[in-house]
């Protein structure tokens, strides 16, 4: 009889680990992992912020609403980066339909990229050019 009693609260405490506890989520689905050891909740930043419900709309205006000086003052790349942002800490809650209009937006922000990166060197390339022309 006393193997079973044993046999008993083994099965207990096994039950017991394997029920995790889990904490909310702002999307109102539960996970295992605490609030204070989630990466996105440890980020700080002193960047300026986009403004409410911009990732909810078209990717035109996500790309553009991000390309403003007042939300990304670094230039595209900054907008890039927080567009990127966005989409790892929303991970596996976003709709196929919002990860494909973030992915606009980050093909229309790397465009303004490379258009700034070409512009920065067609002119660093005509200042050497002048420069050489002037010492001759």
């Amino acid at each position: 009889m006393a193997t079973k009693k044993t046999a008993k609260r083994a099965t207990k405490k096994a039950a017991k680990k394997s029920a995790a506890k889990t904490y909310p989520t702002k999307s109102g689905k539960r996970s295992t992992t605490p609030p204070s050891k989630r990466w996105s909740g440890k980020v700080k930043t002193d960047s300026t912020k986009p403004g409410p419900g911009l990732f909810k709309k078209s990717a035109k205006q996500i790309a553009e609403g991000l390309e403003k000086k007042s939300v990304s003052p670094k230039g595209p790349g900054q907008a890039v980066r927080m567009l990127n942002f966005y989409e790892n800490r929303g991970g596996k809650n976003l709709s196929s339909e919002r990860k494909h209009a973030l992915e606009g937006a980050k093909k229309i922000l790397h465009q303004k990229v490379e258009q700034q990166h070409s512009k920065k060197s067609s002119v660093k390339s005509s200042a050497k050019k002048a420069s050489k022309k002037s010492s001759e």
